[in-house]
């Protein structure tokens, strides 16, 4: 079985101590094994799982945590104390771990052997008081972990294991990211705007800006033979509309959006980048705001945010990574405007040109159409329905003292009737409890209007990608209330204050 994230390692650690000698750590060795091979086996959990030997002091502790921090390989550790290690040997080491970290609290056995058990069994299977030691401690350090309990052979463990995996993926993903912003945010606009600095500290993320000009003499540098092949991939992949096809009246337009396309890749390449913002007010020699070859760059895995909206290309590219191997897809998207009919309210998301494809399984429609803002040519596109189904619309916003992530769970639906007359791709949702709750709570959270919405992975992941990253997020789902909610915020308004010290 090939694992999605198959370059990507999550190193399993188990503790015990010297106390009840070789015999029994030749037992915790061979349990252990036998408990991350079944993880590494199991199809919900799509990274490699690498044991590692049993940790019996706080120096071996301490040096494994090192090493973990120091190898690119590694984007997480699962720990579970088979017998009883006493926690003060997990200080050092816990402290010393940047690496997200998941406690797993199992035993190598399901059932209890009733009629056998004896003492040396009590010693040997001892988790469900070793853990509880390593919980403590965990807990008075202010360590963060996401805490799994079950065994190992259960499709709700293995599932919530592989969801931590997801989130460690996307954690590594923007502390690799190189973001390139050409042209600046949109003017006048305050939620595109952000602290660069604070994101790098906070997610690990390098966001800078390159001219447009760079992008511009990216795309004149582009050969003729490449714009070619990109064409003969939209003839095969969608329906091409008749002017955009070879002989027609507008294939030039098309020409110049796959070399954009080309020009894009190229130069996101040199830069390293996997994600990138543009804006419809800094376009400067460009012919055509991209739209079909920013919707190609995201079904290709890149993260991308309109008007210069980094915050949400940083979040695109971590829903993409998280999802990788998964049906469905993630994208930029933005909440448009709502059919308010009472008890059948839906929102209708969409944004200028970049929706991702990846939402659909249907075959898309590259049509050209005009667009009233940027005083450009007409730009080409992809236009198509987001399938139905369960979602995760999610923002990212900079308040200030702090980020905050505010998800919302969806149920997506088809819309009412067939759409001719909007000629860009669209997504149509139920957003959960119900509207007027969701919206009243998105309102309260400051959340932004451009989000992510991702088919791939659930409320979890990002409750999980929170926590690794220390940072707020609010849930608007099933449980919802406004008055709740509205609590949650000024809590979690102080609670904030107070962690940053002064």
């Amino acid at each position: 079985m090939t694992k999605p994230y198959a370059d990507r390692e999550v190193w399993f650690l188990t503790g015990s101590q010297d106390l009840y000698g070789e015999e029994t750590l030749r037992q915790v060795a061979e349990q252990s094994q036998a408990i991350a091979r079944e993880l590494e086996a199991a199809e919900a959990v799509p990274v490699r799982i690498v044991w590692k030997p049993v940790l019996k002091d706080s120096d071996a502790i301490r040096r494994m945590a090192l090493e973990a921090n120091a190898a690119d390989r590694c984007i997480g550790v699962i720990a579970w104390m088979h017998t009883f290690s006493p926690a003060k040997m997990w200080i050092a080491g816990l402290d010393a771990l940047r690496t997200p970290l998941l406690h797993l609290h199992t035993q190598a056995n399901v059932e209890l052997p009733w009629s056998t058990i004896d003492f040396d069994f009590m010693n040997l299977n001892q988790a469900a008081h070793g853990d509880r030691e390593f919980g403590y401690i965990q807990s008075r350090l202010g360590v963060a972990r996401k805490t799994v309990v079950g065994h190992v052979s259960n499709p709700t463990v293995q599932a919530r294991v592989g969801t931590w995996a997801r989130a460690a993926a996307g954690w590594a993903a923007t502390h690799e990211l190189k973001l390139a912003r050409f042209g600046d945010n949109m003017r006048n606009v305050a939620v595109t705007e952000g602290d660069k600095t604070e994101a790098e500290l906070r997610f690990g993320v390098s966001v800078n800006t390159w001219g447009v000009n760079d992008l511009v003499a990216a795309v004149a540098a582009v050969d003729e033979s490449a714009v070619d092949a990109v064409v003969a991939e939209y003839e095969d992949l969608y329906d091409v509309a008749p002017e955009l096809r070879a002989g027609g009246e507008r294939h030039d337009s098309l020409r110049y959006g796959a070399r954009q396309e080309v020009a894009l890749l190229s130069l996101l390449g040199e830069i390293g980048a996997t994600a990138f913002t543009t804006t419809f007010e800094d376009l400067g020699d460009l012919r055509q705001l991209p739209g079909l070859a920013v919707q190609r760059l995201m079904a290709k895995g890149f993260g991308f945010g309109a008007e210069g909206d980094w915050k949400t290309a940083l979040l695109v590219r971590a829903a993409k990574v998280m999802g990788e191997g998964l049906p469905g897809g993630a994208s930029l998207m933005e909440d448009y405007t709502y059919n308010l009919v009472p008890g059948d309210e839906k929102i209708l998301g969409a944004h200028m040109l970049e929706i991702c494809p990846s939402l659909t399984t249907s075959k898309p429609s590259l049509e050209i159409h005009p667009l009233g803002i940027g005083g450009k040519e007409d730009p080409v596109r992809l236009v198509f329905d987001t399938d139905p189904g369960p979602g995760v619309v999610v923002a990212l916003s900079d308040m200030r003292d702090r980020f905050r992530l505010t998800a919302n769970a969806v149920d997506i639906v088809a819309p009412d009737a067939a759409l001719p007359n909007l000629p860009v791709a669209r997504a149509v949702w139920k957003p959960k409890p119900d509207f007027a709750t969701s919206a009243e709570a998105w309102l309260m959270a400051g959340a932004a209007h451009h989000t992510v919405l991702t088919t791939q992975v659930g409320m979890e992941a990002f409750e999980d990608f929170s926590d690794i990253a220390r940072t707020e997020l609010l849930s608007i789902d099933d449980g919802t209330t406004a008055r709740g909610f509205a609590q949650e915020i000024r809590w979690n308004h102080a609670y904030y204050r107070l962690a940053q010290g002064f």
